[in-house]
């Protein structure tokens, strides 16, 4: 599940720069027709972030009034702090070049999905009061604007995020094929598992890397290493490689089982909304089963 990294790819990089103004709007569009659904937790008490003011008590310490606001009028005001219990979300979309695969049964590719996705899920959390950021680059936070911040961010992105910045009861979301070799995908969930956090795994597919329609003399190309294999016959290994697939999947399942995770099944040629409301109820019992899911700088 790396991102883009290599000179190799700057094409890639720059079809995404110029496809970003457009994916943002779409993952706008997405978010407008579930927005009311969510609301998030934002009240005052103990924190460090500003949350309003509110005129000052009767009884209460002075020590509690600031009088820089309170000298712009007669009235003492006290500034409250937002009351940190809103839900930590980070997102980590794969920009790899196995993203960029798009079939003809499919209008969009992996990559592109993905990042609506993720703009979408970001501007959802921040309406919602939730915290949202892109993981490796800084914690998250609370902003209206927290899509266009990831979307800048995921252009700046050079190197595979790891899960150091993760805290007990955060929540991750994870974007992509996962069609990197199995133990290179384990090891960086149990990685991600040992920081404490939840993990909410996407698995997007194009529908024909799902189905396998070939028949006859069919040329296979990797996206990322540019290896070709050739098959005589394709419909011959297509219950092999479904048989691949499924064992694959299988493996990905019992690993959020065990870890009490989730995996989502997506392909390109079904609607983004689909995946994006499942992962909004998902998130949202979590918040119900942790009320506070800890500090977030």
């Amino acid at each position: 599940m790396p991102t883009v990294s290599t000179a190799t790819e700057l094409p890639e990089a720059l079809d995404l720069a110029s496809a970003m103004p457009s994916l943002l709007v779409e993952a706008r569009r997405i978010t407008a027709t579930i927005i009311a659904g969510w609301h998030g937790r934002r009240r005052a008490g103990p924190g460090e972030a500003f949350w309003q003011f509110r005129p000052f008590a009767s009884g209460e310490s002075a020590a509690m009034i600031d009088w820089r606001r309170s000298a712009q009028d007669d009235h003492l005001y006290v500034r409250e702090k937002e009351w940190e219990a809103a839900h930590t979300v980070w997102l980590s979309p794969d920009l790899s070049g196995s993203m960029a695969f798009r079939s003809r049964l499919s209008a969009i590719d992996k990559r592109a999905r993905a990042v609506v996705l993720t703009l979408a899920l970001a501007d959802l959390l921040a309406r919602g009061g939730e915290r949202a950021g892109l993981l490796g680059h800084g914690r998250p936070v609370l902003s209206r604007k927290a899509a266009e911040k990831i979307a800048k961010e995921i252009l700046s992105t050079t190197v595979e995020p790891e899960a150091l910045e993760l805290r007990r009861y955060d929540e991750l979301i994870i974007l992509g094929d996962f069609l990197d070799p199995m133990d290179t995908i384990e090891a960086r969930l149990e990685g991600i598992a040992a920081a404490g956090a939840r993990a909410h795994l996407v698995q997007i597919l194009d529908p024909i890397e799902e189905t396998f329609p070939f028949t006859g003399r069919t040329e296979l190309t990797d996206p990322e290493t540019g290896f070709r294999h050739i098959v005589g016959r394709a419909e011959r290994v297509k219950l092999g490689y479904q048989r691949l697939l499924d064992e694959r999947r299988g493996r990905l399942r019992e690993t959020c089982r065990r870890l009490g995770w989730s995996l989502l099944i997506h392909r390109t040629d079904r609607p983004a909304i689909e995946p994006l409301l499942a992962l909004h109820n998902r998130l949202s019992k979590r918040s119900k089963a942790h009320p506070v899911s800890g500090k977030a700088a």
